[in-house]
């Protein structure tokens, strides 16, 4: 039978094994959060510049309706 000195030694390096071991899945799976986040983030803001600049082709092509609608109200 071993000794309890070597059995307590035994568990605290499984322990710390273990450890190691849950520290690593727990850092891979936080950076595989961080990548989604990351590219869920360039997604919408990939988004937003789109609908940023469909809105101000838009815009532009309201006021230059409104530039030759205010010409021909010029002229009656």
């Amino acid at each position: 039978m071993l000794e309890p000195e070597d059995h307590t030694l035994r568990l605290l390096r499984e322990f710390r094994e273990e450890f190691r071991r849950f520290s690593t899945n727990t850092g891979r799976s936080f950076e595989r959060v961080q990548e989604r986040l990351h590219s869920m983030q360039k997604a919408m803001l990939g988004e937003s510049v789109l609908g940023r600049y469909a809105t101000a082709e838009f815009e532009e092509r309201l006021s230059a309706l409104e530039r030759r609608v205010a010409t021909l109200e010029g002229r009656s």
